[in-house]
C-alpha cells in the first residue's frame, strides 16, 4: 500500500522536463519542448539560471565540474560549466544522442536511433569513437571497467570494456529496458513495458531475479543500500532494499524488498537525491507538470 505522504515541494521548469542530476549543490533539469536546462537551488526552490541547449534536450550527466547535456534532434551534446552556467562546448554525437554517462574520463553517448554508444573525452569532447550496440539504446551504466547499455527494443543489455568499447556479452532482460543503474556488484535494469526490475550479476550477466514494481518504470538511482525507482505511467516511485535470493511470485525471485511506493506528480521520470542540513530528499522530474518535486522518503529509507 503506499505510505502517507505531505504535499511535495515543486519547482517549476521548462516544458516537458525528463532528465535530473545533481552536482552536489545544485540541481539541473533537462526540458526537452524549451530546449532548455535549468540550474535549480533545492534548499530555496528557485531557479537560479536557465541555459539554451541543442534541440530535445532528454539526459544529462556530471562530470564533476560540467554538466553535460544530449540533444536528440541536434545530433549532439553540450557542456555546461556547473559553476555559472557558461555553454563551453558542443559536440556531435551519434544518431539521436538520448543516454548519457561518465567514467571518470570519457562521457558515454548512447545514441537511440542509430543504435550505437559514442565515447568522448570529457576534457575537451573530442570524439573517441563509435561502438555498436542493440536497438534503441537508453540508459547507461558504468560499474568501474565497464559500460552498460539498455537496449529498449532488443530487451537486452550490453556489456562494453571502457578502455576500448570491445563487447563482453549482451544479455538477456525484461520488457522494454530503460534505465540502468550499478551498485559496484550488481547491475539494476528497469523494463518499461514489462512493470518490473531486473538485477543482473556484474561479473557474468546472470540474471539474479526480476521484481514487479510499478507501471512503466523509467529512472533508477542508487544511494547506499537503497535502490529508487521511477514509475512514469503509474505516477509514483518505488523504494527497494536489495537482498540476495528471496521469495518467487508469480515465477519472478525478488531481488529486492520492496519498501514503500509513494505517489508523485504525473510522469515522473529523472531523478536526484539531495542531502541538507533538514535531512535527505528526493527530487523527481515530473514530465506531466513541467516541474520538479520533492518527496520525502520514509523514514529508515536513506
Amino acid at each position: 500500500m503506499p505510505v502517507a505522504q505531505k504535499a511535495p515541494a515543486s519547482v517549476m521548469v521548462g516544458r516537458g522536463p525528463e532528465a535530473l542530476v545533481s552536482d552536489g549543490q545544485y540541481l539541473w533539469v533537462a526540458s526537452q519542448f524549451t530546449n532548455t536546462v535549468s540550474k535549480v537551488d533545492p534548499v530555496a526552490g528557485r531557479i537560479v539560471k536557465t541555459v539554451a541547449v541543442g534541440e530535445t534536450p532528454l539526459a544529462l550527466a556530471f562530470d564533476g565540474a560540467k554538466i553535460w547535456v544530449a540533444n536528440l534532434r541536434s545530433n549532439a551534446v553540450t557542456a555546461i560549466r556547473a559553476s555559472d552556467g557558461a555553454v563551453v562546448g558542443n559536440y556531435p554525437a551519434g544518431e539521436g544522442p538520448g543516454g548519457l554517462a561518465f567514467d571518470g574520463e570519457h562521457i558515454w553517448v548512447a545514441d537511440r536511433e542509430g543504435g550505437t554508444v559514442t565515447k568522448l573525452l570529457a576534457r575537451d569532447g573530442h570524439m573517441v569513437g563509435t561502438f555498436e550496440v542493440g536497438s534503441r539504446p537508453l540508459g547507461l551504466a558504468v560499474d568501474g571497467a565497464n559500460l552498460w547499455v539498455a537496449n529498449n527494443l532488443s530487451n537486452t543489455v550490453t556489456k562494453l570494456r571502457i578502455s576500448d568499447g570491445a563487447t563482453l556479452g549482451t544479455f538477456k532482460v525484461g520488457d522494454g529496458p530503460f534505465g540502468i543503474a550499478s551498485d559496484g556488484t550488481y547491475i539494476w535494469v528497469t523494463n518499461y513495458f514489462g512493470n518490473t526490475v531486473t538485477k543482473l550479476r556484474a561479473t557474468t550477466g546472470a540474471t539474479v531475479g526480476t521484481m514487479r514494481v510499478g507501471d512503466s518504470p523509467t529512472s533508477i538511482i542508487i544511494d547506499a543500500n537503497v535502490v529508487v525507482v521511477s514509475n512514469n505511467a503509474g505516477d509514483s516511485v518505488s523504494f527497494l532494499r536489495p537482498r540476495n535470493g528471496g521469495d518467487r511470485d508469480g515465477g519472478y525471485q525478488h531481488p529486492a524488498t520492496l519498501l514503500a511506493t509513494i505517489p508523485v506528480a504525473r510522469g515522473p521520470f529523472g531523478m536526484a537525491i539531495v542531502r541538507a542540513a533538514d535531512g535527505v530528499s528526493l527530487w523527481v522530474a515530473s514530465f506531466g507538470t513541467d516541474s520538479i518535486v520533492m518527496l520525502r522518503a520514509p523514514d529508515g529509507v536513506f
